[in-house]
């Protein structure tokens, strides 16, 4: 009888953003689910400490290298053979960016990838069509970062529409929301604002295609689903978390109500996101608004997986050799 037993790579995936770090270990092989063997996080919020030109302050500095320290402690006691080093938008953005990744590359060991927008929604779109399935038809991918947004549209595992545009969750909150809190004045002038900074990748996505199978892959859009949002029960199937426009419409001008600390204390809302919810919330609302997005349904899988099948497709071997 034939062994069938799939051969396994230890993977592990550092993921460097603008709000954490993370550390995802992984037994990786080809055909198998990328379930994670262990991970670590670290907020960081880089989009809080920036000097006027743009550049990161040495206290965030000081804090991201710890963080990428303690994540490859994490790496070299689960004996990973291989590391996948991605940094994402902050790192590309600020002045000292590049001297911040020599840093980071003398602490691992290795070159880090520094992934543009586009290609950042290119991978997480691959993990959302491996999620969904072809069944699932035309995906409409939506991911709220700390620094950017990104969107990607398209029937196959690579996306024909791949746009991004530096409005986060972070630099909304950054730059209209510094208190965290607004008024309902303060929501309306911050809508419209969002509303222009997000049209570069709205304007990227055909009309037509607006009926397509939304779905959002950031822990800030899980998190706006798991407090207002509605779990679906599917037979066979794992739940699904969706939550729809008019939902995040009624929640947003509550939730900008009360003081971000206290926020930690709602459904779905982590101490580490209570700040940045409100214009998380905004971004979601005015994309939906202007993709004529009702509903989204959440997606389990994001940037990481995406880069782990990536991975996979390029370098993982089956035993039979093809």
């Amino acid at each position: 009888m034939a062994n069938l037993k799939l051969r396994s790579t230890r993977l592990g995936v550092l993921d460097i953003g603008s709000n954490t770090v993370h550390m995802l270990v992984v037994d990786a092989a080809v055909g198998a689910r990328p379930e994670p063997e262990a991970s670590s996080k670290t907020t960081v919020r880089l989009m809080d400490h920036l000097k006027d030109d743009g550049s990161i302050k040495k206290q965030a500095v000081d804090a991201l290298l710890a963080a990428v320290d303690d994540a490859m402690r994490l790496a070299e006691q689960y004996k990973v053979s291989q590391l996948l080093a991605l940094a994402t938008s902050a790192m590309h953005e600020a002045p000292n960016g590049n001297k911040i990744l020599h840093r980071v590359e003398e602490i691992i060991g290795q070159r880090v990838t520094v992934l543009s927008g586009e290609d950042e929604a290119r991978l997480t779109f691959l993990a959302a069509r491996r999620w969904y399935g072809w069944d699932a038809g035309r995906l409409l991918m939506i991911d709220i970062g700390g620094g950017s947004l990104e969107v990607a549209l398209g029937s196959d595992e690579e996306p024909t529409i791949a746009a991004a545009v530096n409005a986060g969750a972070g630099v909304v909150t950054r730059d209209l929301l510094p208190d965290g809190m607004a008024s309902a004045k303060d929501l309306d002038a911050a809508y419209k604002k969002v509303r222009k900074m997000i049209a570069p990748v709205v304007d990227a996505v055909p009309a037509e295609d607006y009926s397509s199978h939304a779905v959002g892959t950031s822990k800030a859009i899980r998190s706006l689903a798991r407090l207002a949002g509605t779990v679906i029960h599917q037979p066979g199937r794992e739940d699904a978390l969706c939550v729809e426009r008019g939902q995040l419409e009624d929640w947003i001008p509550r939730l900008a109500a009360i003081e971000p600390a206290q926020r930690a204390a709602l459904p779905g809302i982590t101490q580490d996101r209570a700040m940045t919810i409100v214009g998380a919330g905004i971004i979601a609302v005015e994309i939906m608004r202007a993709l004529g997005i009702n509903e989204i349904e959440v997606c389990p899988w994001a940037l990481r997986e995406g880069a782990i099948l990536r991975w996979l497709d390029q370098y993982g071997r089956t035993r039979f050799g093809f």
